[in-house]
């Protein structure tokens, strides 16, 4: 098994984005990758948000790291978080009965 190590600029996301190191490391070990651009790979993987985050309640998270198959080791380019709330009054209905 490949060692992971995260790029200064995917250290600097995961610290601002609301994410860990170890779930980066996770998702890229228990999730399918799938081909990205330029010749990376990506994975997402969800987890539960249990706080808040900038004021809002989030029930979970996707994890979504873009990284390289180095030789010797994985090398994680980029980190996106998506969070996703809590309120179901935040879901969309998308149509009415009458």
């Amino acid at each position: 098994m490949k060692p992971i190590r995260l790029s200064s600029r995917a250290q600097l996301q995961v610290a601002l984005r609301g994410s860990s190191e170890t779930e980066v490391i996770d998702a890229i070990r228990t999730i399918p990758w799938k081909p990205a651009e330029l010749g990376r790979l990506e994975c997402r993987k969800d987890f539960a948000c249990r706080g808040q985050r900038s004021g809002v309640r989030y029930r979970s998270k996707q994890i979504h790291p873009i990284f390289v198959e180095a030789p010797q080791e994985i090398v994680v380019v980029t980190v996106d978080v998506c969070y996703f709330r809590e309120d179901p009054a935040s879901y969309v209905v998308s149509a009415s009965r009458r």
